[in-house]
């Protein structure tokens, strides 16, 4: 059950890093969706490997097949499946470690598990498996913007460097325009410069991707294990190397007072009640209040560098993991669409959810 994620808009992945394909089931899209291939597609190639030199050169071409629930242009209700083919596979880079743990990955949480393990570039626990939460979160865009619903994601932080400019002062248009994804040119280049640094070093380094939601209803989230902000935080905190996740204020609160921190809420004449600050992040009591719901995903160095390492082997022996193969030196670059995607499918999980909360009047 641990590969399936919704209530009703509900995504089930399957494949792993090495294995023929990587792929998804959507189950509860709205019949009647104008169902755009070329924008899923643009949404997988910013995920892709090989967009430059500070990211994996694995070269895969990620094209995305479209194997049921679309009929003339139009979802049809029922299940949607979505499969990518594996191409660029180099299984024999991963078999000196098919008997070794790499500190920090999986390995050996996995063998405990299950007993055995694919070693073939982590298998199941790859970021290769966000390949399917991208293109199923690229439906749930189609549907969002039909409600006005916008979700934004951008770097806002490599190592420490980091932006201090606010959100609203950011031009996010200018994020799709570096290497890096960071809205703020003379930071992206920085950032740049000091990833490939690390490159160079056989090392990697952590980063944090910042997400901006624009258009939410109000209402969304239910009470009161199922809250908006932690439906986000768990389905952030399920990416790949992901540490942590804060919504709004976040741990900077703690330093506020209830006068410094409580939004103010107000009624424009034209109706619209809104809060004159945002120190909640748009969502209060676990439940949208219109405001814009921004929040910060904490992403921890990759694990895998092109240096040796301490470590034990299957039989408990002490041994030298020697890094090898082909790897993100830093991974928040990549992650921006994956962010996007996850928080896509919990916007519109609790939309579908809300949509059958009150009878019509």
């Amino acid at each position: 059950m641990g590969s399936i994620y919704g209530k009703l808009f509900q995504i089930s992945t399957f494949g792993e890093s090495h294995g023929a394909a990587v792929g998804v089931v959507v189950q509860g899209c709205p019949a009647g969706i104008s169902f755009d291939l070329a924008f899923i597609q643009s949404e997988l190639d910013r995920r892709k490997p090989g967009q430059s030199r500070i990211t994996t050169q694995r070269k895969e071409a990620d094209s995305i097949e479209v194997l049921s629930g679309v009929f003339e242009g139009k979802t049809t209700g029922t299940p949607i499946a979505m499969l990518v083919w594996n191409g660029d596979q180099r299984s024999k880079d991963y078999s000196h470690i098919s008997d070794q743990f790499r500190p920090s990955h999986a390995d050996y949480t996995y063998f405990a598990k299950y007993g055995l393990r694919d070693y073939r570039g982590g298998g199941r626990s790859s970021a290769r498996e966000t390949v399917a939460r991208v293109a199923a979160g690229a439906l749930a865009k189609m549907v969002l913007s039909q409600i006005g619903v916008q979700i934004t994601a951008y770097v806002s932080q490599v190592g420490t460097l980091k932006l201090s400019t606010p959100v609203e002062q950011l031009d996010l248009n200018l994020t799709e325009t570096n290497a890096v994804r960071c809205p703020d040119p003379a930071m992206a280049d920085q950032m740049f410069h000091y990833i490939d640094e690390i490159r160079k070093q056989g090392d990697s380094v952590g980063g944090v991707v910042s997400a901006y939601i624009t258009g939410v209803p109000v209402g969304l989230g239910e009470p009161v294990f199922d809250k908006l902000h932690a439906e986000l935080g768990k389905a952030m905190l399920s990416i790949n190397a992901v540490k942590g996740f804060e919504y709004g204020s976040g741990f900077d609160g703690v330093e506020k007072k209830g006068s410094e921190h409580n939004d103010v809420i107000v009624k424009d004449a034209d109706g619209t009640v809104r809060t004159l600050t945002n120190h909640s992040g748009g969502i209060q009591g676990g439940i949208s209040n219109g405001e814009p719901i921004y929040f910060r995903v904490g992403f921890k160095p990759v694990a895998t560098i092109m240096q040796d390492q301490d470590s034990i082997n299957e039989q408990g022996d002490k041994i030298t993991v020697s890094g090898k193969g082909r790897h993100d030196p830093c991974v928040v670059p990549r992650a921006v669409p994956i962010v996007e995607a996850m928080a896509a499918i919990v916007i519109l999980d609790f939309y579908l959810r809300n949509r059958v909360i009150q009878m019509p009047s």
